[in-house]
């Protein structure tokens, strides 16, 4: 079995319709419901970049479900 060599590898950030983020290897197709969200680098440079702007966790439905909810 091979080991590969992970520091060489590029990933992109992507994003689902919730405003989930993860990362994706930058030479594959990218999964259904997921897309490019324009940042690209090692693993660590996306994950850091993830870190920075990913500030809520909660999905994207339930920040507007509870937006009603307070809006009234």
């Amino acid at each position: 079995m091979s080991e590969q060599n992970t520091d060489a590898q590029i990933y992109l950030v992507v994003l689902n319709d919730e405003e989930q983020y993860s990362i994706w290897w930058a030479d594959r197709e990218m999964p259904n419901g997921w897309r490019a969200e324009g940042t690209r680098g090692t693993k660590e440079e996306c994950l850091a970049h993830i870190d920075e702007v990913w500030t809520d966790m909660r999905p994207l439905s339930l920040r507007r479900r509870m937006a009603e909810a307070a809006a009234g």
